[in-house]
């Protein structure tokens, strides 16, 4: 089941320094191991609420695969290169199972509450 990585994504000044590029120079090269591929990329358009800065959306096959990159050595040795160069808020995020429905979850919430 994929994972998915979703980083809000804040560069100060807005132009990313030489630390910055240089960390997007070789975190392609951490991620391929792992299976992992950039789904998005870059500015949203916010028609609510508010979002400054942009986003990144990765895909990996599975959650393991993405711990074990975020864990890895390589990743490990570059990460210090973003931390002082943006600020992100990472989280990671399994996909839905097959047929799951929103409607479904509300009715399985009731449910809970109802028997709590």
């Amino acid at each position: 089941m994929p994972t998915y990585l979703v980083n809000h994504l804040r560069i100060p000044g807005d132009v990313p320094s030489n630390d910055a590029l240089n960390y997007l120079d070789q975190v392609e090269a951490t991620v391929a191991p792992y299976g992992g591929k950039w789904l998005a990329q870059g500015p949203g358009d916010v028609i609510e609420g508010a979002w400054p800065g942009a986003v990144v959306l990765m895909e990996f096959p599975t959650r393991e695969a993405a711990d074990q990159w975020y864990n890895s050595a390589a990743y490990t040795a570059l990460r210090p290169l973003r931390i002082k160069s943006a600020i992100s808020d990472i989280i990671l995020i399994d996909s839905l199972p097959a047929g799951f429905t929103i409607k479904a979850f509300a009715n399985n919430i009731r449910k809970t509450v109802k028997g709590a």
